[in-house]
């Protein structure tokens, strides 16, 4: 006889017997195996209970992945995303029918064993050994939810689902361990609710809720008998019993489960045989995930979010660890995005360009003063077909966009300006401003100053733009001999200064390079948010604030919510309000009779500028009022289009230039997006005019620059181009460091020269 312990108890000859009799039994029978007996004496000889006491007894339960929720400002559904697409829900609000239905089929007597049912696994036993395979198992609902947490934890690693789903007797006892103590610790009907919200129903849904909505599209706690008999029957095998894919499979497995809720008392046979007459009652909802399916064309700004969040450390430490948290989901991301805005954004859009032309638009809206990104639109829709993209035009290369952004030609001019009145210069500066030059050289840098090596020369738009002019007329009118003359005075370091106060920086996030071709004629690339939201500090009178889109965020993990941090804007003062409001001045009158006439807007103070590079590969117009700055542009975004004799919205046009396209773009977007809003005023400043005027063509009669023979539709036509005149800054300046003339999904959009001395031209 066995001898017992000091102080009492079974031996560990008997403890393992008993191990055996049980725990290995029942792994072996749940592994799908019937061990022989040679095999379990191995077993045994090896398994001692000190063995299976060193198992680990404490079940990690990661937190269930479920759905995450973006919304706009006012709370409206943006777009659901999801790794498993799953809510989790209380054992009371899943329907008692579906509760009963699961137990039958899986664990009739669930209510009445602990963690293992030994009379299940002799009963499995002794039928797997007459039929000589193996045609029933013998796992516990306690057991399955044990191994639907080691594949939950797993996720999508196929090496670590492998080993969580691998047929071992070693997995198996693993598993009968955790599962005792799941069952010391929750009790049946907390294994049950965890069960019910961890399992596969297939079609892509983890979890009964899931499920109840995807094939009836209605809540688990609506479900009715056959109903839940249905989703019961999936979880032996979802793919087989799918009943979208094979309803005639799927009926006969449903009725199954009802003969087998009426043999365990759960129904009557009557109520059995009723359900089993009656059709599936499919009612499928499609899986909706991902920014794909995002509300309002707001693809680009759901995608855009995402990245904000998979990029900031304020969600983890790495983007390993803000993965993890977003693939877990169960998030609700309530963001910036004002739905009366976008849907203007994406109104003006599809008004003025085409889905189908062989240019794109891009619109970005941004709030003064708190950096609130409002819209955020493109004309090519978010997809993977013909005529759709992927790339998110309007944003940096690190969120989905451009790898170098697009220049911006004379937009970039008002940097220039402010940066000259914060370094003294008077509004009333004047410069002789003829119509070409060459480049002055040499000019300060913040390092070694720059040389005209190469006699680069500079050109106005045609031939009788000729000065001298003062700044006023010289920004309605683009004048480029005159900024570079500007430039010369200050040199380039304030300019540069004033860039990364305003965090104006390339597409790709490098900083400007220091020549003239980048910081007086906009010949390197920048997104439209870029430019958005440093004409938006002009707006708010010199204060910049960081670009934001999330307002807040809640997790939930299990059934309980918490608060995440979320980025705030920070602002600080890139400007005196002094020289804010001189550039508010100066822009208005690119608006009134400039070349941005046809952008402006007649119900309230607006401001604003035009640009178009070289060759017309890009055109702009980017504007504000006090409350709401954007941006648009529009051109080719492999860079290989030239803007002449095209057609765009189905309107035709000779040359393109930025107030011709973008501008009405813009002021269609903004009159949207303004409507019933507060029309405050600027602060304006007085600049007196030129004592005298001057005695010659500036243009048509009303001063619009935008028509023939102006300042944007380019008196001299294609002339200026190359090597001669403007020095081409897309393509022939100095050395390409933008990349190939190749479109994406290689280096994704054509570079620009940007480097070296390379001098850069612009169509305004």
């Amino acid at each position: 006889m066995p001898k017992k312990r000091s102080g009492g108890g079974l031996s560990p000859t008997q403890q393992a017997a008993k191990f055996l009799g049980v725990s290995v039994l029942a792994g072996a029978v749940l592994a799908g195996i019937a061990l022989p007996a040679v095999g379990a004496l191995g077993l045994a000889a090896k398994g001692s209970v000190e063995s299976f006491d060193a198992l680990p007894a404490n079940l990690k339960t990661p937190p269930l992945s479920q759905r995450t929720a973006i919304l706009d400002a006012e709370g409206g559904t943006i777009a659901t995303v999801y790794s498993r697409d799953r809510t989790v829900v209380d054992l009371k609000d899943i329907s008692p029918y579906m509760q009963k239905a699961i137990v039958a089929i899986e664990d009739s007597r669930f209510y009445e064993h602990g963690a293992v049912d030994l009379k299940g696994v002799l009963r499995a036993l002794n039928k797997n050994a007459r039929s000589g395979e193996v045609s029933e198992g013998a796992s516990t609902l306690t057991q399955q939810y044990v191994k639907n947490v080691f594949v939950e934890e797993a996720g999508d690693d196929p090496t670590k689902v492998a080993q969580a789903t691998q047929q071992t007797i070693g997995r198996k006892i693993r598993e009968l361990k955790l599962a005792i103590q799941v069952e010391e610790e929750l009790g049946k009907k907390k294994i049950l609710e965890n069960y019910l919200n961890i399992t596969f129903f297939g079609q892509q849904a983890y979890g009964v809720e899931a499920a109840s909505r995807r094939y009836f599209s209605k809540s688990a706690k609506d479900l009715n008998l056959q109903e839940s008999a249905l989703l019961a029957g999936i979880v032996q095998s979802p793919s087989r019993y799918d009943p979208v894919n094979d309803e005639a499979e799927a009926t006969k497995r449903r009725n199954v489960v009802l003969t087998r809720m009426a043999q365990v008392g759960d129904i009557s046979r009557a109520e059995a045989d009723k359900a089993k007459k009656a059709p599936l009652g499919l009612e499928v909802s499609r899986p909706k995930n991902g920014c794909i399916t995002a509300v309002k064309s707001s693809s680009f700004f759901c995608d855009y979010v995402r990245e904000v969040f998979l990029s900031d450390p304020v969600f983890g430490k790495t983007r390993k660890d803000r993965a993890k948290i977003w693939n877990q989901g169960g998030l609700t991301i309530r963001t910036t995005l004002d739905p009366q805005a976008q849907e203007s954004v994406q109104a003006s859009l599809k008004s003025h360009i085409y889905q189908s032309d062989s240019v794109a638009a891009a619109t970005t809206l941004v709030e003064p003063g708190t950096g609130k990104i409002l819209a955020m639109g493109q004309s090519k829709p978010y997809g993977y077909g013909k005529n759709e993209t992927e790339y998110n035009y309007s944003v940096d290369a690190a969120y989905g966009g451009s790898n170098f952004g697009f220049p911006t030609g004379s937009t970039f001019k008002p940097f220039l300006a402010a940066a000259a009145l914060e370094e003294g210069v008077p509004a009333t500066k004047e410069y002789s401003s003829p119509y070409e030059m060459d480049y002055p050289s040499p000019v300060q840098t913040c390092g070694k100053p720059w040389i005209n090596d190469d006699n680069y020369r500079v050109e106005n738009e045609n031939e009788t733009e000729v000065g001298p002019y003062r700044l006023k007329e010289a920004m309605a009118l683009s004048v480029n001999t005159y900024f570079v003359q500007m430039l010369s005075d200050i040199g380039l370091c304030p300019v540069a200064n004033m860039a990364d106060k305003l965090h104006v920086h390339q597409g790709n996030g490098d900083k400007l390079p220091q020549n003239p071709s980048a910081l007086a004629l906009g010949s390197v690339g920048l997104s439209p948010l870029t430019m958005a939201n440093a004409y938006a500090t002009f707006a708010s009178r010199g204060m910049y604030c960081t670009p934001v889109a999330i307002e807040s965020i809640t997790q939930k993990v299990g059934n309980k919510r918490k608060s995440l941090e979320v980025p705030k804007s920070t602002c600080s003062r890139a400007m005196s309000e002094k020289t804010a409001d001189t550039v508010n001045t100066l822009l208005r009158g690119v608006v009134d009779s400039g070349t941005g006439k046809e952008a402006g807007l007649s119900d309230r103070d607006n401001a604003g500028k035009t640009g178009t590079t070289d060759e017309r590969r890009n055109a702009w117009f980017a504007g504000y009022t006090p409350n709401l700055s954007g941006a648009v542009w529009v051109g080719s975004a492999t860079q290989k289009v030239e803007m002449k004799n095209i057609s765009i919205g189905g309107v035709t046009h000779p040359l393109v230039f930025g107030g011709a396209v973008p501008g009405p773009i813009w002021k269609d977007a903004m009159t949207g997006a303004l409507s019933g809003k507060d029309s405050p005023s600027f602060n304006l400043v007085d600049i007196p005019d030129p004592a005298k005027d001057k005695d010659k063509d500036k243009g048509d009669d009303d001063g619009n620059r935008d028509d023939g023979g102006n300042r944007d539709d380019g008196g001299n036509g294609d002339g200026g181009n190359g090597d001669g005149g403007v020095i081409g800054g897309l393509i022939d300046g100095g050395t390409d460091n933008g990349g190939t003339d190749g479109g994406f999904p290689g280096n994704i959009f054509q570079g620009q020269g940007n480097g070296g001395n390379g001098i850069g031209g612009r169509r305004d």
